[in-house]
């Protein structure tokens, strides 16, 4: 494709800057992403479209694409939660409400199982600072912090970059001076993939009710011995690091990431009930215990769930 020919495509198409990038390693990263109009009124937890042509270059070393020239002159565009780094510059508590970029937390997909190339995240990694691209100027979702009361207990249990929509509900917690505990936990395969872990610790030394809980099942020294986000709340973990009971009268749970560790129970059409997926996911492990799970927009419990799988 000749390059008048993308310079135009990205002239019609763009309508965002990237702000800033922060390479926690080379297959994560966060972004910053300016859009070329004021950002939409949001809430934290909710997420937009990010978008680039498929005409842009794909980073070397990912699975082989295969496009058709019907195809190459196309926008793909993916849903992201939005991040927050938490604190500012400073070291201070930050507003991503009054920012005028948007953070994204990526993680790279250098291949799929079903033999169909990565589309968005190859040519992601490929960004620097200053390059132009797609941001959707439509900022939607339902999981977010309404029903959450100030003296409630907040759990925010996410896998990789499952903690995203996480990171901003907890600057927008402490914002407010939430009085009740706040409990982020995110597990990952590797402790290098715990891209905010030095903010959380921050967090931590600032705020007495905010907790952080870090899970790295492949580290050589948990070998034998992994700890996911449903043993957290068997063991009674979590109670112990805050002090109380997990009443679910009390207390709302986010859950953001892998399916399996979320565990969305199944309608039976015909008699109307649920059935749990196997291996046991936090959802059944909670509502054994008096929780319960939305069940649809109108019909709202005390467990939140976005599901996503990179």
């Amino acid at each position: 494709m000749e390059s008048e020919q993308i310079a135009q495509m990205r002239s019609e198409k763009y309508n965002a800057t990237v702000h800033g990038l922060n390479k926690v390693h080379s297959d994560l990263m966060m972004i910053r992403i300016k859009p070329d109009k004021p950002i939409m009124s949001h809430k934290a937890g909710q997420y937009t479209l990010l978008g680039l042509g498929n005409w842009e270059p794909r980073l070397p070393g990912t699975m082989e694409e295969v496009l058709p020239d019907s195809e190459r002159s196309k926008l793909v565009r993916r849903s992201y939660s939005i991040s927050a780094a938490i604190l500012d510059e400073k070291g201070n508590l930050g507003n991503n409400q009054t920012t005028p970029y948007l953070e994204f937390y990526i993680v790279l997909v250098r291949e799929t199982s079903s033999g169909k190339a990565p589309a968005l995240t190859p040519r992601l990694f490929m960004l620097k600072e200053g390059d132009r691209m797609f941001c959707g100027e439509k900022i939607t979702g339902a999981y977010n912090l309404d029903l959450v009361k100030p003296d409630d207990t907040v759990l925010l249990l996410g896998t990789g970059t499952g903690e995203a929509p996480h990171n901003y509900m907890a600057q927008q917690l402490l914002l407010a001076s939430h009085k009740g505990p706040i409990v982020s936990a995110c597990c990952v395969r590797l402790k290098k993939d715990l891209g905010y872990l030095a903010t959380h610790e921050k967090l931590m030394s600032q705020y007495r009710n905010y907790h952080y809980i870090p899970l790295a099942t492949r580290e050589p020294e948990n070998a034998g011995k992994k700890v996911y986000i449903q043993d957290l709340l068997k063991s009674g973990e979590v109670e112990r690091k805050i002090g109380r009971e997990l009443d679910p009268s009390r207390t709302h749970v986010f859950l953001c990431g892998n399916p399996a560790m979320i565990g969305v129970p199944e309608k039976n059409r015909e008699t109307g009930e649920y059935a749990y997926p196997v291996p046991e996911g936090v959802i059944e492990v909670l509502e054994k215990r008096g929780f319960r799970a939305d069940r649809g927009h109108h019909d709202r419990g005390n467990i939140h769930f976005e599901e996503y799988w990179s």
